[in-house]
């Protein structure tokens, strides 16, 4: 279960246009970061991209709880949900003065769940043309499947995997 979206924005103001699938090129990305290499890059990508396409940027940051959290003391959950609003806080940072920097219209949202669902209601909500995202560096996904090969199956945005 998700909690409230934490939302901000940043840099000029997006352009409205109507929405529009199949146009010459997305109008909104989005990009789902974690903290982790292969997701900045995918930041990194997702902003150049919008940039160059005149398109707004989504970024959204999913703090997904482990699997054992409910198993955790109070001081050790304390712990980990300070470290993930810590990484949240630096994220919002980097997308502040990346908006700046780009002179890019970009929403950072904050959510709380399970990745895959959190970002597919994100790309609803923001009707997003696009969904960048990194690939995962864990070797367990290779046999499960990771956030990305879930987003790509789904076959509702086009996706790019980032590595």
């Amino acid at each position: 279960m998700s909690t409230p979206v934490d939302r901000e924005e940043y840099g000029p103001e997006a352009r409205p246009l109507p929405f529009e699938r199949g146009t010459d090129g997305p109008r909104v990305v989005l990009v789902g970061v974690d903290g982790t290499r292969t997701s900045l890059r995918a930041g990194s990508y997702a902003a150049g991209l919008a940039r160059r396409q005149g398109a707004g940027l989504v970024v959204v940051f999913v703090s997904s709880p482990a699997a054992y959290a409910g198993l955790m003391t109070g001081v050790v959950a304390g712990a980990v949900q300070q470290t993930h609003d810590e990484l949240a806080a630096e994220l919002r940072q980097d997308c502040r003065r990346g908006a700046e920097e780009l002179g890019l219209p970009v929403t950072f949202l904050c959510r709380r769940g399970d990745a895959y669902t959190e970002l597919c209601k994100a790309a609803d909500e923001s009707r997003a043309d696009l969904v960048v995202v990194g690939s995962s560096e864990q070797a367990g996904h290779r046999l499960v499947g990771s956030v990305a090969t879930r987003l790509v199956r789904a076959g509702r945005w086009p996706v790019i995997v980032v590595p």
